[in-house]
């Protein structure tokens, strides 16, 4: 019965609620097996959501984890970065970030300090890609550069982002028809979305499928950074499909479901080689699969009560 009850306990304190407007929102993440590239994940995923999804839910997914179940990676451990791309890297990473614009958008010092070290030849590479894929503007950031993610998959693979923005529609389509139930579907990056407190404005880091948010590049996270008391940080929706829904509600659900689903083996490939006591590139598709992996969530509305006023007449005396 005790371990019953912390089970309980654990599922519960997973469930993150926030409220916004007048609504809400509570998600619950969906546990499933590691998603290996060219997995067949559909009729998994309609088996774990059946009789868990109502009318009107929002099923979040992981960018990344479609991506890796897509094929949708790239092993950086191929690339030979020519002398130009570790002079960029330097120039970039330990000079840039390291002493000028670390400062300017109040990175933490411990994270300014690992900019100022990290190894070039471990970061040209990824340079060198992200310069490719998303140009100078995303090559400039200190990280996450243009979508590509390099925590939770092994050795020096890394996952791209989804270009493609049919998939969702796709995706949607596919669960209405399996769950019998008329849901929205979107797909979440932990990127950094930098959004106006006053103005209807959000500026991403990196290209999305929603035309309302406008993608500087490194601009975007300069200035979200920099300017908190004017930007408020959230997680980057980068496709979505399904009822109409306001832009600062939809990032209100990419929020609470990127937090529902937590970090998986760690924020970055550092932490995640931590864990497993392994150096960088040495992590495997076992090892990963040993720990829970949460890449939906399932995002429910509740409309909250109006308060009632007591129109009791009240006494003077």
């Amino acid at each position: 019965m005790r371990w019953l009850a912390n089970q309980l306990n654990k599922a519960v304190e997973m469930i993150v609620k926030r409220k916004f407007g007048k609504y809400i929102i509570v998600a619950l993440p969906v546990r499933t097996s590691y998603w290996k590239p060219g997995e067949s994940f559909l009729s998994k995923i309609c088996r774990k959501l059946k009789g868990k999804v109502s009318h009107g839910d929002i099923i979040v997914f992981s960018e990344k984890a479609l991506s890796v179940a897509l094929n949708n990676i790239y092993d950086e451990g191929a690339i030979k970065p020519r002398l130009i791309h570790k002079v960029m890297a330097f120039l970039i990473m330990n000079v840039l970030w390291g002493f000028v614009l670390g400062k300017i958008a109040k990175l933490k010092r411990e994270t300014i300090e690992w900019i100022r070290e990290i190894p070039i030849n471990e970061v040209s590479a990824h340079k060198a890609l992200s310069l490719k894929i998303g140009g100078l503007l995303q090559a400039l950031k200190p990280s996450s550069e243009a979508g590509i993610d390099t925590s939770n998959i092994p050795y020096t693979y890394v996952s791209l982002p989804l270009t493609k923005c049919s998939i969702v529609e796709e995706l949607r389509r596919a669960l209405e028809k399996c769950l019998e139930k008329k849901v929205s579907v979107l797909i979440v990056d932990s990127d950094r979305v930098y959004v106006h407190r006053r103005l209807n404005l959000a500026l991403a880091s990196r290209e999305t499928c929603l035309k309302h948010l406008r993608n500087y590049g490194v601009l975007s996270y300069i200035l979200g950074r920099t300017f908190r008391n004017t930007f408020y940080p959230r997680a980057t929706p980068v496709m979505y499909s399904g009822i109409k829904i306001d832009l600062r509600l939809l990032l209100e659900v990419a929020e609470v479901a990127d937090r529902a689903r937590g970090v998986g083996a760690g924020r970055t490939v550092f932490e995640m080689a931590h864990r497993f006591g392994v150096s960088i590139g040495e992590v495997t598709w076992e090892m990963l699969s040993s720990i829970p992996h949460y890449p939906i969530v399932i995002v429910k509305f509740i409309r909250k009560e109006p308060h009632r006023r007591n129109n009791a007449v009240k006494s003077r005396c």
